[in-house]
């Protein structure tokens, strides 16, 4: 089973998907006159600024908090076994391609992002929004809108909540010797605490997790990589030769170090995966760019910061071509080697935090999209028990490989999806970029967006008046 699985990815990443991302994100790069370049200052300020909007209710969530519910669920495995794994399988070069899909990402979530805000709609007293949406609001394509919702909610709620609790339990195990039996009964009995709450019990919990663990991991990566500031030079001139196939270490040419560089850096940063959006839309803002260009931050944020940091870890270990270390398993022996016995012990807290937050907001993107098929009650109630119940179960007993297998496959087909929407709508993007943009030469600090400005789908816009 594992192997049929890993073929059928092999053949999606390596004639399809490798090129739709790249060509997709260089399109967007090009049309929005790089915008994850020339505008990250806008980001960061935006960041800054983002607070509880006043006169929108208490109930809608802020644009900071919508920022780390998404980097909660990238902030997750992705960076620590995940990269490990990158390594360990393409080599160090792996690295040198996930930094340019980031790079070239960024511009594709801005994008996604944008339309994520621009057909959101009114649910309760909250906002509602993602690829399902704007698919069915945009292209007026039912089946693709339904075909999206349910690989997505297949795809986080229930494979990747897997591979969370996977890496949670094989840290935990590793570092402290516990069952992952156990330790997958308390992530479980913690989690659906946490899913019952609802988005707005969701949002606070990240907004206190991802901020402690991200700056908590940088500080201790930037410490490793200043005692061994000499072998940072060397260090840049493996991953940049072995990037291109030269002096190759492991995984038997650029084609699959280039392969595995990109599925990994999408797994870590989901830009195009149309996994940001859902809460993109979520946060109440006075014009759809500025979640966009937030939401582009948290590209950066993830790859050229977090996954850097544990990159930086491994390499300067030299530990990437013991055979016997893989995963989680590998990011804990280099920090080890790094600064002693703590080292296993730090990164088993940090994954616990990294996870678990990933598990909280992966369950939130599929009840957004459980939502835009059904108003059942009890199918959502079903569906949280098997995302934070039963699914965190399976992914603590099941092996490695076959979690990482599932999740790569569902990713496949959940991007593929998602471009075809985002290429075909981008051209909204693009006015309501230039919309913003000229709003803030005429001297406005707080540019606004009226859907009256699209015309054309005027009628498909619901929280713009």
């Amino acid at each position: 089973m594992t192997e049929l699985i890993a073929s059928l990815n092999d053949f999606l990443w390596s004639y399809i998907l490798i090129a739709a991302l790249i060509g997709s994100g260089l399109w967007f790069t090009w049309r929005t006159h790089f915008v994850q370049f020339r505008m990250v200052g806008e980001m960061i300020r935006l960041l800054a600024d983002s607070s509880i909007p006043p006169g929108k209710g208490k109930r809608h969530i802020s644009s900071f908090q919508a920022f780390a519910i998404s980097v909660a669920t990238r902030v997750g495995t992705g960076n620590l076994a995940g990269v490990a794994t990158a390594i360990f399988i393409g080599g160090p070069g792996a690295v040198f391609w996930m930094w340019i899909i980031a790079l070239i990402g960024s511009a594709t979530a801005f994008v996604e992002s944008t339309l994520g805000q621009l057909f959101k709609r009114h649910y309760n007293e909250w906002f509602i929004g993602g690829p399902a949406y704007y698919i069915q609001r945009g292209l007026h394509c039912r089946w693709m809108s339904v075909l999206f919702a349910i690989l997505l909610t297949i795809t986080f709620g229930l494979s990747y909540n897997s591979i969370q609790s996977n890496t949670i339990c094989s840290a935990m195990q590793q570092a402290f010797g516990w069952s992952p039996l156990w330790v997958g009964i308390v992530l479980s009995a913690v989690g659906l605490v946490i899913v019952f709450g609802g988005i707005r019990r969701i949002a606070q919990v990240s907004s206190i997790l991802v901020p402690i663990m991200a700056i908590g991991y940088f500080i201790l990566a930037a410490v490793i990589v200043v005692m061994n500031m000499e072998q940072i030079p060397h260090v840049m001139k493996v991953i940049v030769l072995n990037a291109f196939g030269i002096e190759q270490a492991a995984g038997g040419g650029i084609g699959a170090t280039m392969m595995i560089g990109i599925k990994r850096g999408l797994f870590s940063n989901e830009a195009g995966e149309g996994s940001a959006p859902n809460v993109a839309a979520t946060a109440s803002v006075s014009h759809p760019v500025k979640q966009g260009l937030i939401q582009a931050l948290g590209v950066f944020t993830d790859t050229l910061l977090v996954c850097s940091c544990t990159a930086f870890i491994i390499l300067i270990s030299g530990l990437y071509q013991t055979p016997e270390l893989n995963g989680i398993a590998l990011t804990q022996s280099a920090l080890e080697s790094e600064v002693g016995s703590l080292g296993p012990v730090f990164i088993a807290v940090a994954i616990l935090l990294f996870a678990f937050s990933s598990i909280i907001g992966n369950y939130y993107y599929g009840e957004a999209n459980i939502r835009f098929l059904t108003q059942n009650k009890t199918v959502v109630t079903v569906y949280r028990i098997f995302s934070a119940g039963v699914l965190v179960m399976f992914g603590a007993l099941a092996t490695l490989e076959l979690v990482w297998s599932l999740g790569d496959l569902c990713m496949a087909l959940l991007t593929a999806c998602n471009l075809i929407a985002i290429v075909s709508l981008g051209r909204y993007v693009f006015r309501l970029l230039d919309d913003y943009r000229r709003q803030k030469r005429q001297g406005i600090k707080d540019p606004v967006f009226h859907r009256h400005q699209l015309p054309e789908i005027e009628a498909d816009l619901d929280c713009w008046e």
